[in-house]
């Protein structure tokens, strides 16, 4: 079959490529080798029937603020977006709860009632981020570097205030929440964030990662699609087919065709093969996409070698419950939020945190969970509840199975039994996924990473996949890196296949591709 593009993997990233490529006229086949699209972002009944859970990320702050989403307008195609009334709870041992209200005022008498005068500090950054929201996620989600977005940005902060910004932003989370805060509530709210990500509180550029999200969930809280992840997944397959695109499952890619340094098209495993007369696009992750899909023949020596420094984020632990009634917290407001933090305060997240760097089981995991049927209580029957939870685990669990990690399912079940007495005797099923189970679910969760690499500085804008342009383009003339190891990284917002897509577009233009073109491939030069 002959194409205008061929887009491999219909994850988020892939879905808005595709998207975006037939938006412009173009002939688009996306290939998915599981037998249902979504990657990271479907949803089944796992555990007991009538009980829908999202087999992988449920949240969508990223998807609230990202131009890309939002300039597919989804809503048009039948998406739904829900909210709790609180975007997160961060539980504490004692009882108390520091919680993240979608009502800025109410989060700010939240955290006072820890420090006095946190509130007005909380305001303050929030009304800051209002003032700067739309420039810096243009900036964050646009290829690198930003140049229009970064240029709007310089001429509302001034130079001064763009310097003292940049050291926020590579500051670690503990000082940054320390420098603003003086009490744990805010703090808390603040730490968990940033433990999204396989960053450590004492990390450079985990405050970044922690207040960009805790300010998303201030402004947009943490949506979730009505119906479940996949309704997010259906409503871009929708769109997709209604321009014109067209996706294969089961289709599972195993060789991109390299003639003269330019992609040519795709094999599958099965032998079928589609010709691209514009371009090829990868939504998987960037070792793969070098080493199995293109080969080592194709690539500099300089690439290869890079590759080896390649970092995943750390493996998942992940459960999923049935319910037979919502989760009893001894805390009543934890009942309302949507995510829930579990962990301890901010110096035992340090201490969660030093021992996985060190290799070790923390005692006191750092447990992320969500509470779908709050959310959207179409999850499961009326007055039953959708749960899950997840974990992050040292990097030699990375080939576990779910029975090799007993003992860390007894210790987080433990933790939400004595912050929700009962919770156990309410279990009506229950699924456990390691990191082997993960990637077996989803082949782009090497070793159980959700992230498609660490979010560490090291391995970030001109530094992501490896030390190059930090782009979208490859060094094979129209392939493109399309998944969440090119920049701006992981979260369901688009970022990364919008750029491959655009890149392609901009390439295919007959005057201004024939220079973008020779810049990239004299950058490549000079990198390899």
């Amino acid at each position: 079959m002959i194409v205008d593009a061929v887009v491999i993997g219909a994850g988020p990233n892939g879905l808005v490529a595709a998207n975006l490529l037939a938006d412009a006229g173009w002939d688009v086949a996306l290939l998915e080798a599981a037998p249902t699209p979504g990657g990271g972002v479907r949803s089944a009944e796992i555990t007991a029937p009538g009980f829908r859970s999202d087999l992988c990320s449920a949240f969508y702050p990223f998807a609230a603020c990202s131009p890309v989403i939002r300039g597919l307008r989804l809503p048009d195609y039948g998406l739904r977006w829900r909210r709790a009334e609180a975007a997160l709870a961060h539980a504490l041992p004692d009882g108390r709860a520091a919680v993240l209200w979608n009502d800025p005022e109410r989060t700010a008498g939240a955290v006072d009632v820890f420090h006095h005068g946190d509130g007005e500090r909380w305001l303050a950054a929030y009304r800051h981020w209002c003032r700067i929201e739309d420039d810096l996620t243009a900036a964050m989600f646009a290829p690198f570097p930003p140049v229009r977005a970064g240029t709007r940005l310089l001429a509302r902060r001034g130079v001064g205030g763009s310097v003292r910004a940049s050291r926020l932003l590579a500051m670690s989370i503990r000082d940054l929440a320390e420098e603003f805060f003086g009490g744990e509530g805010a703090r808390l709210l603040l730490y968990g964030c940033a433990l999204h990500t396989d960053l450590g509180p004492e990390s450079t550029g985990s405050g970044a990662y922690g207040w960009l999200l805790a300010m998303l969930g201030q402004h947009h809280g943490f949506p979730a699609p009505q119906g479940g992840a996949q309704e997010l997944t259906d409503t871009l397959v929708r769109r997709l087919r209604a321009h014109g695109g067209t996706l294969y499952c089961d289709a599972n890619a195993e060789r991109i065709v390299v003639g003269g340094g330019r992609a040519l098209g795709v094999v599958c495993a099965d032998g079928r093969a589609w010709r691209a007369r514009r371009a090829v696009l990868a939504d998987v992750d960037a070792p793969y996409l070098y080493r199995n899909l293109v080969g080592a023949d194709h690539l500099p020596a300089r690439l290869l070698a890079d590759l080896r420094g390649f970092r995943y984020d750390r493996p998942t632990l992940k459960l999923d419950w049935a319910l037979r009634e919502p989760l009893p917290w001894t805390n009543p407001q934890i009942r309302h939020a949507g995510t829930v933090h579990l962990g301890g305060d901010t110096a035992q997240l340090s201490r969660t945190a030093a021992e996985l760097a060190g290799g070790g089981d923390p005692p006191v995991p750092f447990v992320l969970m969500g509470q779908m049927s709050r959310v959207d209580p179409t999850r499961s029957p009326a007055g039953t509840e959708t749960a899950w939870a997840y974990t992050h685990l040292p990097y030699r669990y990375a080939a576990r199975r779910r029975d090799d990690l007993a003992g860390y399912v007894e210790r987080i079940e433990d933790m939400v039994d004595k912050l929700a007495p009962g919770f156990r005797e309410l279990v009506i099923a229950r699924q456990v996924q390691g990191p082997a189970d993960l990637v077996q679910e989803n082949a782009n969760m090497i070793g159980g990473a959700l992230g498609g690499g660490t979010a560490a500085l090291s391995q970030q804008l001109l530094l992501r996949p490896t030390p190059g342009l930090g782009r979208s383009d490859t060094v094979i003339d129209r392939l493109y890196l399309a998944s969440a190891s090119a920049h701006p990284g992981p979260g369901v917002h688009g970022g990364p296949g919008a750029n491959a897509a655009r890149a392609a577009l901009h390439r295919d233009r007959l005057v201004t591709g024939a220079l973008y073109r020779a810049a990239i491939t004299a950058a490549n030069r000079l990198i390899y």
